[in-house]
Formats: C-alpha cells, sequence, structure tokens
C-alpha cells in the first residue's frame, strides 16, 4: 500500500537533491526517511532513485511517478485547506532564466501585486538547461525561459524573439555606429558573460575573425556586466532586451542569432488551467507589455 508520507518523501529528495536534507525539510532521521522509500520502491516494484556518493537521479519510473505525485499531494492539501474552512491557495512554483534582465521580474510582482492574485509563489533562477531539467522532473511548475525548436505547442506559450547585440558604453569611440564589425573590436577588451547561452558561438565568431581579446572580467551577473561596460571596463554581447542609461546597443556584423522567450509548463501541471491563474497572466503582461 502507498501511504501520502512516502510520497511526501519521495518528492522531498526531489526537491533537496539528496536524502539528508530531504531528511531535515520533513522533519525525520535520515534512515526513516530512507526505509520510507525503500517501502515505496518495493510497493511499486520498481526503482524510483539511483544513488552515488556524489547525487541522486530519477529513474524513468522516478520521473514517471514524480508528475502524479505532485498531483496527488496538491489535492491532498487543497483537501485540508477546505476542510479546515480556509480558502484553498496554491503555490506557482517559477522558474526564472538566468540570462533576463531584472526589470521583467519587477514589472511582474507589480502586476501579480496590482492583480491580486490569490496564488503564491516562489521563484528558482536557473540556467535554460536547469530549468529544462526542473521542469521534467516536477520540481517547478512553469518558467520563463528560451522556447526550444519544435515544442509542444500546447505546453508553452511564446512572448517574444528577440536578437542579440554588442553593449558599450556611451563614450565609447564607437558609440554613434549602428553596426559594427568584430575585426573594429581587435583592441577592445571583452566582458565574458559566464551565464549567456551563447557564449561558445560568441567566441567562435570573433576567433573566426582574428579577434582574441583580453577579458578584464567575468561575470555570473548582468547587472555587474552592464556595470562594468559602462564604466568603460569593455565591451560584451547581450540579449537585446537589456538596457541601461549610459549603454548603446549596435549590432554586431554578421552576428544573426536568435532566442525566443516564452513560458514552459512542466509535464504534471494542468498547463490551460494555470494559464487562467492570476500568476501566469501577470507575467505575459509584464513581459509583452514592456
Amino acid at each position: 500500500m502507498m501511504d501520502r508520507y512516502h510520497l511526501r518523501y519521495f518528492l522531498s529528495v526531489i526537491d533537496q537533491g539528496n536524502f539528508s536534507k530531504a531528511a531535515a525539510a520533513c522533519n525525520v532521521s535520515q534512515p526513516t526517511l530512507s526505509v520510507g522509500i525503500a517501502k515505496l520502491e518495493k510497493t511499486l516494484g520498481q526503482t524510483l532513485f539511483l544513488r552515488t556518493n556524489r547525487r541522486v537521479e530519477l529513474t524513468g519510473a522516478g520521473a514517471d511517478l514524480a508528475a502524479h505525485a505532485r498531483r496527488i499531494e496538491a489535492e491532498f492539501l487543497s483537501a485540508e485547506r477546505i476542510v479546515a474552512g480556509a480558502a484553498a491557495t496554491e503555490t506557482i512554483r517559477l522558474g526564472v532564466l538566468l540570462t533576463t534582465p531584472p526589470r521583467w521580474m519587477d514589472a511582474f510582482l507589480r502586476e501579480h501585486r496590482a492583480a491580486a492574485a490569490i496564488e503564491r509563489i516562489e521563484i528558482f533562477e536557473a540556467r535554460e538547461r536547469d530549468l529544462h531539467e526542473r521542469l521534467a522532473r516536477g520540481r517547478i511548475d512553469a518558467a520563463l525561459t528560451i522556447v526550444p525548436d519544435a515544442p509542444d505547442h500546447t505546453r508553452h506559450d511564446i512572448l517574444l524573439t528577440e536578437g542579440y547585440a554588442l553593449a558599450l558604453s556611451s563614450q565609447h569611440r564607437l558609440a554613434g555606429r549602428d553596426t559594427i564589425a568584430a575585426e573594429e573590436l581587435v583592441h577592445e577588451p571583452m566582458i565574458v558573460r559566464r551565464h549567456c547561452e551563447l557564449v561558445a558561438q560568441t567566441s567562435r565568431h570573433f576567433t573566426a575573425r582574428g579577434v582574441r581579446p583580453f577579458f578584464p572580467a567575468r561575470t555570473t551577473n548582468d547587472t555587474r556586466a552592464l556595470t562594468y561596460v559602462k564604466s568603460g571596463l569593455g565591451v560584451t554581447i547581450m540579449p537585446d532586451c537589456f538596457a541601461e542609461p549610459g549603454i548603446v546597443r549596435p549590432r554586431l556584423a554578421d552576428f544573426a542569432f536568435t532566442r525566443t522567450i516564452g513560458i514552459l509548463y512542466a509535464p504534471h501541471v494542468d498547463a490551460a488551467k494555470m494559464r487562467l491563474g492570476g500568476t501566469i497572466q501577470a507575467l505575459h503582461r509584464a513581459i509583452t507589455t514592456i
């Protein structure tokens, strides 16, 4: 027989990433949690986790169970609130791509408050690959991220498509240009944005044109990258959505990459139902009206 606490232990391991943290989150000892997971695996006749010294990964059976376990736990919580006489409050776990500008989140949170959306939100920031993995494993419900080629159209909403351009200080010698060739930057220091999804493509673009710049800064923080650019420390490549006073955005010649930003929904959620909620509607309004 499958008990609710077995599923809670199972979901906690997914959310926390290992057994010890999951046990602490469930307020039980690690041996107790391990026994519970073992009982669940015995009941189902399937191994749910691949355990190594460094990490815990879901098996195929575990991934299949995760979507059902999320829905079951959500129904339990909803029933408890209704019986207790409280309005059901849903928590939306929202992933956000690291390479999106802070003003998007500011606009979204303002819209969310203004609409008095009843859902609570938990925000998780990560790279594109990590967000897709979290969606597949049921660790988040939806993600504001890059929409992959040929996705299931029922599981995503497209918000915008944009290109990439240079970011230069407005005081830069080339600041008045609309387009700049890579060869013109041969002596320019460049800021490396470590989280950029086009790091490899950017490197190949400049290398193929004989440009091997000095890198005065490497950062995972795009706000800081803009600060470095604005101060004249170097130039960089960024998506078009990044803008700030004191910075200009000329095109890089022959660099025609684009990205499509949208909302992706996890397999375990009812995407049609989520679209009707205040959280997703606020996100739509915030990104498409900026």
